[in-house]
């Protein structure tokens, strides 16, 4: 198949298609007119790049799994390369998830401690405080 019919069935642009092409992750092979072709595996590697990206991936980190797809096998994260991306995705978001957790917590304590001066402002009395809470 050319570029065009390979960028409308992977969903993207034949512009993405050619920057892959110049990072590697895409095969660059011609026919005797000087056209592009792709096949079905090019096309089983575009959809693994479009998954990862929509996760998040940097183009780099799906290195491994268009690599895996090139050795053959069925799926691109069933090598161990794969998985140790997962594994430093994972680690990464779980990171990013304890920030975030932390500074809603600073959000939600800084919510609490302005609704109170606005409150004390407006001479309205304080919210009642339940003793076993604290």
């Amino acid at each position: 198949m050319r570029i065009g019919e390979l960028a409308e069935l992977a969903g993207t642009s034949t512009r993405t298609l050619r920057y892959y092409e110049s990072r590697g992750l895409l095969p660059a092979r011609r026919d005797g007119q000087g056209h592009r072709t792709y096949d079905e595996g090019d096309l089983r590697m575009l959809r693994q790049i479009r998954m990862l990206r929509d996760f998040g991936f940097e183009l780099e980190e799906t290195r491994p799994f268009v690599d895996c797809l090139r050795a053959g096998h069925p799926a691109g994260d069933s090598c161990p390369s794969s998985l140790a991306v997962y594994r430093r995705k994972l680690a990464e978001l779980d990171g990013l998830i304890g920030q975030l957790a932390d500074v809603r917590e600073q959000v939600a304590r800084q919510l609490s401690a302005a609704e109170a001066a606005a409150r004390e402002a407006a001479g309205e009395p304080a919210a009642p405080r339940c003793e076993m809470t604290g």
